[in-house]
C-alpha cells in the first residue's frame, strides 16, 4: 500500500471515528484534511459517498431514538438546495471554493467553541431555512452539517435524539447528494477505486467510535476537533 493511500486512509478511519463518537463531523474532518491530499473536486466526490455509509451505520445505532416528524422540514428544504449547491461547485474556481470551505470550517468551529446559546426557535420557517441552507452546503461541499446543528442545538433535544434525528438528516441528504453527482458524472473510477479501498479504514474508524463513547469523553474529544478544525479552516483559506 502506498504511503500517500496512508494518508486518505488515515483521514477517512478519523472522520468516521469523530462520527461515530460524536454524532456528526465525518464531512468536517474529511473535507478539512481530504482536498490537500487529492484535491477539492475528487475530495467531495468521494466524502458524498463515505458520508452515505456512515450516516447509515450511526443511524442502525440509534434509530429508536428517531424523531422523523422534527426533521421533516429541515430534508424537504434540503432537497431544493442540494442541487443548487452542486451547480455552484461546478461554476467556482477551486481556489475560491477552497477559501469558502475553510471559512465555514473555521467559522462554525469558532461558534460551537465559544458556548455561545442562541435562543429557541419556533416555527417551522427556521427548519426550512436550515435545511435550505445545510443542502445548498451540502451539495456544493459536503457539509450541511452546521446549519442543521446550530437548528438542532437550539431545539434542545436530548443527546439520543439528537444524534438519531442528525443521522436521519445526513442519510436522506447524502442520498440527494450521491444522486447529483452521479448525474453530473462525479463518480469516475478513480473515485470508486479510493472508496473501495477507503473502506476498510471507514468500517474500523465508525466501529471504534461507536464502541469507545464509554471510555472517551465525547465533549473532550469534540473540543479537540473543533480546535483542529478552526486551525485547518484558517490554513485552506489562505
Amino acid at each position: 500500500m502506498d504511503a500517500s493511500f496512508l494518508l486518505v486512509g488515515g483521514v477517512i478511519f478519523l472522520s468516521a471515528f469523530t462520527q461515530g463518537l460524536s454524532g456528526f463531523g465525518v464531512a468536517l474532518v474529511s473535507m478539512a484534511l481530504l482536498p490537500g491530499l487529492i484535491g477539492i473536486r475528487a475530495s467531495i466526490a468521494l466524502v458524498a459517498l463515505v458520508g452515505f455509509v456512515v450516516d447509515l451505520g450511526v443511524l442502525i445505532r440509534y434509530w429508536r431514538s428517531l424523531q422523523f416528524q422534527k426533521i421533516l422540514p429541515l430534508i424537504l428544504a434540503s432537497f431544493i438546495g442540494v442541487p443548487i449547491g452542486i451547480i455552484v461547485l461546478r461554476r467556482l474556481d477551486e481556489g475560491i471554493t477552497l477559501a469558502i470551505l475553510g471559512g465555514i470550517l473555521a467559522g462554525y468551529a469558532l461558534y460551537a467553541l465559544s458556548g455561545l446559546r442562541l435562543p429557541e426557535l419556533k416555527g417551522r420557517a427556521w427548519a426550512y431555512g436550515a435545511g435550505f441552507i445545510g443542502g445548498l452546503l451540502g451539495g456544493a461541499y459536503n457539509t450541511p452539517g452546521p446549519p442543521i446543528i446550530m437548528y438542532a442545538s437550539c431545539k434542545k433535544w436530548p443527546p439520543k435524539v439528537f444524534k438519531g434525528n442528525l443521522q436521519s438528516f445526513f442519510l436522506q441528504n447524502s442520498v440527494i447528494v450521491l444522486i447529483g453527482h452521479w448525474l453530473s458524472g462525479n463518480f469516475t473510477a478513480d473515485i470508486w477505486a479510493l472508496f473501495w479501498r477507503g473502506l476498510p479504514w471507514l468500517l474500523a474508524g465508525m466501529l471504534a467510535g461507536l464502541s469507545m463513547d464509554r471510555w472517551i469523553n465525547p465533549e473532550l474529544f469534540r473540543k479537540v476537533i473543533l480546535i483542529l478544525l478552526v486551525v485547518m479552516g484558517i490554513r485552506l483559506i489562505f
